[in-house]
């Protein structure tokens, strides 16, 4: 069977590739399988990351249910699953507290045309050049604000003022609130992130997230836990996705919010081809990342016109769904049909769920997603470590583009002094 290389260049979506290729139906039920799977992981974490971005938690399944399909409908890699990923959040929650709502639907809406400009240009592959240390050290560094920005709701702080959004200002703060942690809260936040931990080195075919956050539910209710919820913040989850309209456009607002989009699209497309490139090396095969730009810039589109957040590729429901046994985009597809499924039928359970417990999902997302182990041995090298501790200190404490743009200078200059120094 051909891995795909030879059609990498291709502007042809997978699913076409797939289906005239001939698709069985044990390859149906295989489908079928890994986007019920991914649905039940998608369900919490799309909730966990919207709220943790600073928007209502259904925005987070509009963007699961509309973008994920897109996605794999339109994509250039077998197996991508969109949606929304912890790596927006700081990005999302800060254009959010800039704008408003409008505003970051407008700057989804903006950075998918520009998504979509660099995957029809040809431009797509160039991001795959950016250095390892560079893109260890804004994982690294976004790791580490996401959870600090979960720090309040996990210990169920009450700040004096807004949380502040800058690294030390934020630690600060949540420092002098201290006195007023709810024991409850952090018991359940605390609980769940050990729960899921458990749970994926005891069982790590069960749904971890889903019966962590079930479980969290059924304790605050019957324990009458003095514990913020999804419905006590934020009312009750619609049943349904709502009408497409165009986010309003105020005079001034479109250049105001370049940057903020230049920033989606950057982090988007490193996002969505380092998920694919995951993908390749689980399954031998080889996607097209001009398409897959294309694809995600389309899905960005249409989730800002459905009331959604960014999408990008993401590479832990991307490794769920293959190892749930997909084969074929149609497997991501079904994955959103799902979600919009639960969201129709068990939309009032949502109200339930404990706010600590999102939060402790995102604590396990956060240890999942920096990584530790590159860190450290980049860290290690001089090389690795001069392009590495500033990308990731800049992240932290700066800005992410910021971070990135100047990993990959850094970068740059280094290769530069390399061929210098070989041509004598």
């Amino acid at each position: 069977m051909p891995d795909g290389s030879s059609t990498a260049h291709l502007y042809r979506p997978k699913l076409v590739t797939t289906l005239t290729e001939g698709y069985s139906l044990a390859a149906l039920r295989h489908d079928v399988m890994a986007g019920l799977t991914v649905a039940v992981v998608a369900l919490p974490l799309s909730m966990a990351i919207a709220v943790a971005s600073g928007v209502t938690p259904e925005r987070g399944l509009f963007t699961a249910i509309i973008g994920g399909f897109l996605v794999s409908a339109l994509g250039g890699s077998r197996f991508q699953i969109g949606g929304p990923a912890g790596a927006f959040i700081v990005l999302v929650a800060a254009t959010v507290a800039q704008f408003g709502i409008e505003g970051l639907l407008l700057t989804v809406l903006v950075s998918g045309m520009m998504l979509t400009l660099i995957g029809a240009s040809g431009l797509g592959s160039l991001i795959r050049y950016i250095p390892h240390p560079v893109t260890v050290g804004f994982t690294c560094g976004i790791s580490v604000t996401i959870l600090a920005s979960q720090l309040r709701d996990l210990g169920g702080l009450t700040l004096a003022g807004a949380e502040p959004g800058p690294f030390v200002p934020k630690l600060l703060a949540l420092a002098h609130a201290l006195p007023t942690l709810n024991w409850s809260a952090l018991a359940i936040g605390a609980g769940s992130a050990a729960l899921i931990f458990a749970l994926r080195a005891w069982r790590p075919a069960w749904p971890a997230m889903l019966i962590a956050i079930v479980l969290a539910a059924i304790a605050a209710l019957l324990l009458h836990l003095p514990v913020e919820t999804i419905g006590s913040r934020f009312g009750a989850i619609p049943r349904g996705l709502p009408v497409p309209h165009l986010p309003d456009i105020p005079s001034g607002l479109l250049l105001q919010i370049l940057p903020a989009a230049l920033s989606f699209t950057l982090l988007g497309g490193v996002e969505s081809l380092l998920s694919a490139k995951v993908a390749d090396g689980m399954t031998g095969r080889k996607h097209r990342s001009n398409m897959e730009l294309v694809a995600q810039g389309i899905a960005n589109i249409a989730s800002a016109l459905f009331g959604g957040i960014s999408v990008t590729g993401t590479i832990a429901r991307t490794a769920t769904n293959i190892r749930a046994g997909a084969r074929s985009p149609l497997s991501g597809m079904l994955h959103s049909a799902f979600l919009l499924s639960f969201m129709v039928i068990a939309a009032p359970l949502a109200s339930y769920i404990p706010l600590p417990a999102l939060a402790g999902v995102l604590v396990v997302v956060c240890w999942y997603m920096a990584e530790k182990e590159a860190f450290l041995h980049l860290a290690t090298d001089w090389r690795g470590a001069v392009v590495l501790i500033p990308t990731f200190a800049l992240t932290v404490f700066e800005d992410l583009s910021l971070g990135i743009i100047s990993g990959c200078l850094i970068a740059a200059l280094l290769a530069g002094f390399d061929r210098w120094r070989a041509n004598g």
